[in-house]
């Protein structure tokens, strides 16, 4: 069994899960890694690969075993909470894909079941560990920004080739494109308004009974000492765009927008130092920027994942998400040995959940204001 600083972690579901197998064996504190999966032929792909003697097809096993230390779940969306709260009830630590759940209901049992638990239960929202905003938050740690003025974030993707459980409401998954903002500003989600837009395909409207291919959200943010709104934009079908994740900072010096290419720089607006004359405009100075690797808060050997790595077998692996994924390890693992929270706990996981199940809700209200409920 291992030890409180070297764990075992069982990798749950091995589609996009198998990216992170590498980096849970190249972890100084991680001693084993049990992987997964209910497809025997992926299981044993994964398993060959990577050099791992324990595959297990069923989840109850991963349960059942005592020398588990943790699941890092990474399984389809409807079944996050009830997996995540059997991870609970059964004395593992869990880190679980985004969204914490689908329900204002299910957020609320898995907050409740991490507080019965007393183990640690983190969402592993990539976005909070992409290199631009590590590099974004860095600046406004220093109080260049000012005051946040204007916070924008956009999550543009097309699911209509994906299993037909993927095709939900698309703001019950707007973590990716809210997450930063309420991080960046240190606030948190009081209420939302929320629209539907455009004609949704018949045959996507099931099994979720959704009628929006997008959706746009108004939050309003609490926790400063004045007023802060959000303005969040999520498509998920017959909306032509390059797919991407993006999230806007406009503060009273400084601006920033991610690029609206993929794989291109974002930008850096400035005001010029000095009053401007009267009569005109300040002057902005808008300049690229680019995120440099954030590595020095990891250990070395997880430090080349920050990057796509070919490794000896020709197989590239790691960079994911803007370079997130060993952040994310690192912090769930590192928050099990130093008997800490992670720093995505259950409250904050809820509070960046439940603002996009509750526009959803919104947009079918015909975008009436809902109060989002606070954990």
């Amino acid at each position: 069994m291992a030890t409180d600083d070297q764990l075992t972690i069982a990798v749950v579901g091995l589609g996009f899960g198998a990216a992170f197998v590498p980096i849970y064996q190249s972890h100084p504190s991680v001693a084993e890694v049990v992987i997964c999966d209910p497809d025997r032929g992926r299981l044993d792909a994964v398993g060959a690969e990577h050099g791992i003697a324990r595959r297990l097809t069923d989840y109850d096993e991963v349960l059942a075993d005592e020398s588990i230390t943790a699941v890092h779940l990474v399984t389809p969306m409807p079944i996050h909470a009830e997996q995540s709260i059997a991870a609970l009830a059964a004395g593992k630590h869990c880190a679980c894909a985004v969204p914490m759940g689908m329900s204002v209901r299910e957020v609320e049992a898995v907050h409740a079941a991490q507080r019965a638990s007393g183990r640690n239960y983190m969402m592993m929202e990539t976005a909070v560990y992409t290199r631009e905003f590590l590099h974004l938050k860095e600046i406004t740690d220093t109080g260049d920004l000012g005051a946040v003025q204007l916070l924008r974030g956009a999550h543009y993707s097309n699911y209509e080739n994906w299993p037909a459980w993927k095709w939900y409401p698309p703001m019950l998954y707007a973590t990716h494109a809210l997450a930063p903002l309420l991080a960046i500003s240190g606030t948190r989600v009081a209420s939302v308004r929320c629209l539907g837009s455009g004609r949704m395909p018949a045959r996507f409207t099931e099994p979720y009974g959704n009628p929006f291919p997008s959706e746009t959200a108004i939050f309003e943010l609490t926790g400063l000492p004045y007023p802060l709104a959000a303005e969040v934009t999520r498509t998920i079908f017959a909306t032509v765009r390059q797919e991407l994740e993006s999230f806007d900072v406009y503060g009273e010096r400084l601006g920033f927008e991610w690029s609206r290419v993929r794989g291109r720089p974002g930008l850096l607006h400035r005001l010029e130092a000095g009053a401007p004359e009267h009569g005109r405009h300040p002057t902005v100075i808008t300049e690229e920027l680019e995120s440099p690797d954030r590595t020095e808060s990891l250990p070395a050997d997880l430090q080349p994942f920050v990057r796509s790595i070919t490794g000896p077998d020709g197989r590239r692996r790691g960079g994911g998400h803007g370079g997130s994924h060993p952040h994310l390890v690192h912090e769930f693992v590192e928050s099990i040995v130093a008997g800490r929270p992670p720093a995505i706990d259950a409250r904050i996981s809820a509070a960046w959940t439940l603002p996009g199940i509750c526009a959803h809700e919104s947009a079918l209200a015909g975008g009436a204001e809902i109060p989002v409920p606070q954990l």
